[in-house]
């Protein structure tokens, strides 16, 4: 909902056009999307531009700033056409993609679109079919595969992307007994939010899963995305009270996240990166104002670099 406030739809992607070109004026590692096509936490009948296309478009108005999705939902699209895609878009951006991959969870999307809503474990397995099928045709010349959910007889996918050995393959979510388990046999970074013993539980959590299918834990990226909301004092904090799109009190919203001054926000990310956080890629709970984005560039990440 965050263009609500604009009316015109043209108006509103010209802000995001200009949101994307000042993350990569400001210094920002990464530039996040995310792919729903109603909003959320309900549909309210605003403007949501498609993730592909959104990225798409932005590559060609950055030059250095990587592009990721916030997650991408498998069951979405056939795992031939990601492939597709993604190779498409990391060539397009001169090797800046970061595919981030999801099982989805948003059923009155699902059903509004026409697409089936299996049950939570039918679609992890979905997402996992989908990343073993993508990374393939990342490398491979001709691809058949036979799982449970997809069957292949010879893809192609051309022209390959042009990371090396591939482009990052992010999962999101924080599934215990299924998704990080995917996590740990399949994914280069991992994405997990929680209060910092929440982190620190889903970590261990990983950890495990790697040790059971032999992975190196220390090979995979553990990121978060919280929310972000910075203001020089705190009395300006308190004022704009929860921001939280789920309504969450202001108290366990501001401790999830990276709220407060300049200073509790660097802070906080001392905390996650003590866990084992090795990347953040938080959301601007004031966008499309640019308060929070400037003030983390300005005066948190010089902290970190």
């Amino acid at each position: 909902m965050e263009l609500a406030s604009i009316d015109d739809p043209q108006d509103k992607w010209a802000k995001a056009v200009e949101i994307a070109r000042l993350a990569e004026e400001l210094g920002y590692d990464s530039l996040w999307v995310y792919d729903h096509f109603h909003n959320v936490p309900r549909p309210a009948h605003e403007t949501m531009f498609e993730c592909w296309t959104t990225m798409a478009a932005v590559s060609q108005v950055t030059s250095r700033i990587m592009l990721g999705q916030m997650v991408g939902c498998a069951p979405y699209r056939e795992p031939s056409l990601v492939a597709k895609i993604t190779s498409n878009i990391d060539v397009m951006s001169g090797g800046r993609l970061i595919w981030g991959i999801g099982a989805g969870w948003y059923e009155h999307e699902f059903n509004g679109y026409g697409y089936p809503f299996p049950k939570p474990a039918d679609r992890i397995r979905m997402l996992s079919e989908t990343v073993e099928i993508v990374t393939r045709m990342w490398s491979e010349p001709d691809v058949d595969y036979e799982g449970r959910h997809y069957t292949l007889k010879g893809a192609q996918c051309d022209p390959k992307p042009i990371q090396e050995p591939r482009p990052q393959v992010l999962i999101g979510g924080g599934g215990e007994q299924l998704t990080l388990r995917v996590v740990a046999r399949l994914a280069d970074a991992s994405n997990f939010g929680g209060k910092p013993d929440e982190f620190a539980h889903k970590c261990e959590v990983l950890k495990e899963h790697c040790a059971a299918v032999g992975r190196d834990y220390d090979e995979i990226q553990k990121t978060w995305s919280p929310e972000v909301f910075i203001r020089e004092t705190e009395d300006e904090i308190i004022a704009a009270g929860s921001r939280s799109i789920v309504d969450e009190p202001f108290d366990s919203w501001a401790a999830g996240n990276l709220v407060g001054t300049p200073e509790q926000v660097a802070e906080k990310v001392r905390t996650y990166l003590a866990l084992g956080c090795t990347g953040f890629y938080p959301w601007c709970s004031d966008y499309p104002d640019t308060t929070t984005m400037r003030l983390f560039a300005e005066q948190v990440i010089p902290e970190f670099r």
